[in-house]
């Protein structure tokens, strides 16, 4: 069970911590999806095409392949409370690192400035999602998890509101490339401050030190501290979940508007006149005007699929307390086959609403791949957590392999690869979760 490594008296009160930590969530989730968004910036400075510029994404999760495990040695050495601060100073470097290569217009240096802020955040998201997954008892670690995941949709929502603001504006995109790439220096220099006063508040805040004392695999012979991480079939599995479930996410998230401008063609007000909703109300709550054939309109879809991740994670949470972690996984990753075997054979805007809603069926899929993945781990849970945590480089490589397959075959065909990924969520749910060891 996960204990304090400090006596108490009573049961142990880790709201405060747990709250503490969660906001982290918030801060990577919304770099993450600002870096995303940076590719389009990325064009315009450089005179790039979309394949150059996707170097931004690569760059971004590259750092995770390289150092995930790193940084769970790094928590071992120093816990979990010191890899998060130093995490957070080392994002602060990668964020202002952005002044320099601004002032000099040079891509590499802006493909370095995101290689340093991602290293850091692939630091902070090793500590942290273990961290809250053992804050507590570990029946109910994919419930916590899922709460925090929730405050990283948060995060990841707000990401294209300021980016679209402060960065992808069309007077910026006008001018030359000089002034263009200084717009990039002011979100960055507030990210930095803001990380910043965050690494010296956590400096300061009482963290529990957790240990795990449960031995996983009891069965086994060794003593768990000298078993070989890659030896548990349960964990290398979830870092396949999670490199595949990345990798869809993103994918999906990325095409969206390109796939709003094809399809979205049908007048909005016309269609939900047509299907009897209430079509003044939903104009006016989501801004929906005309048809979705313009970018603004397409973008508000994008902000709906983070909405309906963010919504799912605090509704699976609180469904976890009578399903089981487990069988939401397969439940979603069904759902969100059907969902997209719908979009690649219908059109208009029930193609599109359908590859929306799949930001409901991804809601609960990362954070419950990952309490999974550790589950029974013991000592070894913090590199669990790093081999884990490698699986976020699917984000680096599956959709430059999605973003090739749709110049060639189409967008709905290109469909077929996260179609792939939710299959194998769904495997991993019914059987690969199940800890084994080799």
């Amino acid at each position: 069970m996960a204990t304090r490594s400090t006596p108490a008296t009573g049961a142990p009160n880790y709201s405060g911590p747990f709250i503490a930590v969660t906001i982290l969530f918030g801060i990577f989730g919304f770099l993450t999806v600002l870096n995303n968004t940076l590719v389009k910036k990325l064009e315009d400075i450089f005179q790039l095409d979309h394949g150059p510029a996707m170097l931004a994404t690569f760059a971004w999760f590259l750092a995770y392949l390289l150092f995930s495990v790193p940084a769970a040695k790094v928590i071992e050495l120093v816990g979990y409370k010191r890899t998060m601060v130093i995490s957070l100073f080392v994002m602060v470097g990668g964020a202002l690192l952005f002044v320099p290569a601004a002032n000099m217009v040079n891509f590499p240096m802006t493909l370095f400035a995101i290689f340093v802020l991602a290293t850091g955040a692939c630091g902070l998201q090793t500590a942290a999602n273990p961290y809250v997954s053992i804050l507590g008892p570990e029946h109910s670690a994919s419930s916590r998890l899922n709460v925090a995941q929730a405050v990283n949709s948060f995060g990841s929502l707000v990401a294209p509101w300021i980016a679209a603001r402060f960065m992808l504006s069309e007077t910026s995109s006008a001018a030359n490339s000089a002034a263009t790439a200084h717009m990039l220096e002011g979100p960055y220099v507030a990210v930095a401050g803001a990380l910043l006063l965050l690494g010296f508040v956590f400096m300061m805040l009482h963290l529990p030190a957790i240990t795990m004392k449960r031995a996983s695999n009891p069965d086994a012979g060794a003593p768990v501290a000298e078993r070989n991480i890659w030896s548990h079939r349960h964990t290398v599995l979830g870092m396949a979940g999670i490199f595949l479930y990345v990798g869809l996410e993103i994918s999906l998230a990325a095409i969206t508007i390109q796939f709003c401008l094809k399809q979205g063609i049908e007048p909005v007000e016309s269609w939900l006149n047509a299907h009897m909703f209430n079509h003044a109300a939903l104009s006016y709550l989501f801004g929906l005007k005309g048809s979705i054939d313009t970018v603004e309109t397409a973008g508000l879809m994008l902000t709906l699929y983070y909405t309906w991740m963010m919504v799912g994670r605090l509704v699976g949470s609180a469904m976890m307390k009578w399903i089981k972690a487990q069988h939401l996984l397969v439940a979603l990753g069904l759902a969100g086959t059907c969902l997209l075997l719908i979009s690649m054979s219908s059109h208009g805007l029930f193609a599109v609403w359908t590859l929306v809603f799949c930001g409901l069926t991804n809601s609960i899929m990362y954070p419950t791949i990952f309490a999974l993945g550790i589950a029974e781990l013991g000592p070894l849970t913090s590199k669990g957590s790093g081999v884990i945590t490698i699986g976020n480089f699917g984000g680096g490589v599956i959709p430059p392999l999605f973003g090739f397959l749709a110049e060639r075959v189409g967008i709905q065909h290109a469909l077929i690869i996260p179609i792939i990924g939710y299959l194998f969520v769904a495997y991993y749910g019914f059987w690969g979760y199940r800890p084994k060891r080799d």
